[in-house]
């Protein structure tokens, strides 16, 4: 008789996520950035007889570092140059308020700069770095008392992180001198953009569809946030440019038709994803795009399983590829509407003064404060002994306590795993490297590593410990790891403790309203479509608008989910409403194809479309569809 396999419990969320980590490449430009980066100015420092600037231009290197991530030229500007104005500014006020105010005062400051740090938060990715660093560098400033003054720190910490920008804006990366090196960024993204069309249609009518499609969002945000970086003037400066513009507006309608040729569900033939690969190929080469497929005419008779004719979604996808052939060969660059999110002044304070704002802020708020008046009773208690620096308590309850690094458990364990690591590591290395040369070149190993470290926090935090003990000693403090163990579990405990704390409102704000974006977008492009306004270019910028706030609003589910049972059990019910908002977007695409070819829907798209608005609605999510339809 044979036994059947015994299945072992999976591990709970919480827990299986800490072991998680992200794959891909190694990003060997931003290597050698990071090598580049903190050890040559620690090193500058040194020779100048500036180690105290030194010291502190290397560590707005490594916070600019831990931001380098692949994208454009012209995002990295935003990306690298905002947070680390922020940090400079934090520096700034820690050192004036840690030289000028008492322990009490002082306290109270650090906490209101939390609060409003943490609503800022809320706004993005590059706020939420802002607020990061701008809290890092505020404790880094309060308490590591220093005989210069607040704006020379500033600038050195500027200086440091000017540095890796124009590391980042000069060097080019591997495989870009096949055109202008200058857009290889944004050259890199929309190729994936036109390879993800590709692999959706290659996997449209099998499992692995919807994965695709999520990716085809995924690869089209990538792609609208390298072009649509920062620019001096309202247009583009170079044909280059005109031509990635171009042919990211051509891929659009692209991913319009693969998306409802996926919605009906029906497999098309092999040929149908070679277009867009031959587009990704010409991007990727700065080359034209040669012979194309043939058109789809000879499947007309093609329909799916429920009498729905798959061929308006063959025939949109045809006459898109058609028309990105043309754009390939003419150059023409993209409206603007389609490069850059909708997003004004009033939609980004809408989100720091929401709930989700408001939760994060006060969390924040008490966490900063509450190690920042720890750290310093233990300080003023002598027991850190002869160290006379209180930051690390406080800096380190700035990244736990942020979702954008995982669920909240997750962080704690892989912080507190990794500062052990790091700092033993450290400890044997301090014992045999010679000084200053030695704690140089461990710093500039650190700093190249730090981009591969990203794809897990444990391995993050590790690097960083290690060459922010450096740092320390070079800047001549004694060797200090068995302290920052200690801080750091210190750290681990209270965030812990006020993580689980109740809070004004309802919990789960920051998954909530990414939800009513997302709700508020999947709104907007409906009415757009059933509408029948000719206005293209608006429905496409309308249709990324929304798959972009539902991504967000995924990601942020997908975090809650891994929290601790306690935290989890407040954004329950979430994936079911997000997963309506899903089938509603979708539904509303292959209306707007559908429509295009025939003026009128047919009773599946209607019936789907009652379907996902009647399942929002007995969730409490309400979307309505218009009495004409």
């Amino acid at each position: 008789m044979s036994r059947s396999p015994v299945s072992r419990p999976a591990a709970p969320p919480w827990l299986a996520h800490a072991f998680r980590a992200q794959r891909g490449p190694v990003p060997w430009s931003a290597v050698c950035r990071g090598a580049l980066a903190a050890g040559p100015l620690l090193l500058a420092g040194v020779l100048l007889g500036q180690r105290a600037d030194g010291v502190l231009a290397a560590i707005g290197a490594m916070l600019a570092g831990i931001n380098d991530r692949p994208g454009s030229r012209r995002a990295s500007v935003q990306r690298l140059g905002v947070p680390g104005l922020a940090g400079a500014l934090g520096l700034l006020a820690g050192t004036y308020a840690g030289q000028g105010l008492a322990a009490v005062p002082l306290t109270v400051a650090l906490t209101a700069l939390g609060l409003a740090a943490g609503g800022i938060s809320a706004v993005g990715p590059v706020a939420s770095a802002a607020g990061t660093q701008l809290l890092v560098a505020a404790a880094v400033g309060a308490g590591m008392p220093a005989a210069e003054s607040g704006w020379q720190r500033a600038l050195a910490f500027l200086a440091g992180a000017g540095w890796l920008l124009a590391l980042r804006l000069a060097l080019p990366t591997p495989g870009s001198l096949a055109g202008d090196f200058r857009f290889d960024g944004e050259r890199e993204a929309v190729a994936d953009a036109y390879d993800a069309i590709a692999a959706l249609l290659d996997a449209v009518g099998g499992e692995r569809a919807t994965a695709r499609r999520a990716a085809l969002t995924a690869a089209l945000d990538h792609a609208q946030d390298a072009l649509a970086g920062p620019r001096l003037r309202p247009y583009t400066g170079s044909a280059a440019e005109r031509r990635l513009h171009a042919r990211f507006a051509a891929a659009l309608p692209l991913a319009e038709a693969a998306t409802a040729l996926y919605w009906a569900g029906e497999p098309v033939p092999a040929r149908t994803a070679e277009g867009p690969r031959r587009l990704a190929a010409a991007v990727r080469g700065n080359t034209g795009t040669g012979p194309l497929p043939a058109p789809h005419l000879p499947h007309a008779r093609l329909r799916t399983s429920g009498g729905t004719p798959v061929v308006p979604a063959l025939r949109a996808l045809d006459d898109a590829l058609l028309r990105a052939a043309d754009a390939f060969d003419r150059g023409e660059g993209a409206q603007r509407g389609l490069l850059g999110r909708r997003r004004g002044v009033r939609q980004a304070l809408r989100a720091a003064l929401g709930a989700g704002g408001r939760e994060y802020g006060l969390r924040v708020a008490l966490c900063f404060g509450a190690s920042a008046a720890i750290a310093q009773a233990l300080h003023n208690s002598r027991w850190y002994g002869q160290h006379a620096h209180w930051y690390w308590l406080p800096a380190t309850a700035v990244f736990l306590v942020k979702p954008d690094l995982g669920p909240l458990a997750s962080r704690v364990l892989c912080r507190a795993a990794g500062t052990v690591l790091g700092a033993v590591v450290f400890a044997g290395l301090a014992a045999l490297v010679p000084r200053p040369a030695g704690l140089i070149a461990l710093v500039a190993v650190c700093g190249a590593l730090i981009p591969v470290a990203t794809r897990h926090f444990a391995a993050l935090t590790a690097v960083v410990t290690v060459l922010v003990l450096a740092l320390v000693m070079a800047g001549g403090e004694p060797q200090a790891s068995v302290s920052r163990i200690g801080e750091t579990l210190l750290a681990c405990a209270l965030v812990l403790v006020v993580g689980h704390l109740p809070m004004p409102g309802k919990r789960g704000g920051g998954v909530r309203a990414r939800l009513a974006a997302a709700d508020g977008a999947a709104h907007t492009y409906l009415l757009h479509v059933l509408g029948e306004s000719g206005d293209r270019a608006e429905r496409w910028a309308l249709r990324r608008e929304a798959y972009r706030t539902l991504a967000e609003a995924r990601t942020a589910i997908a975090v809650a989910a891994a929290e601790l049972p306690a935290l989890a059990r407040h954004t329950e019910g979430t994936e079911a409403v997000a997963e309506a908002l899903e089938r509603l977007v979708d539904t509303t695409t292959a209306c707007a194809v559908h429509l295009d070819d025939t003026g009128r829907l047919t009773p599946r798209h209607l019936g789907r479309l009652r379907e996902a608005l009647g399942e929002l609605e007995r969730r409490g999510v309400g979307v309505p569809l218009p009495a004409a339809a």
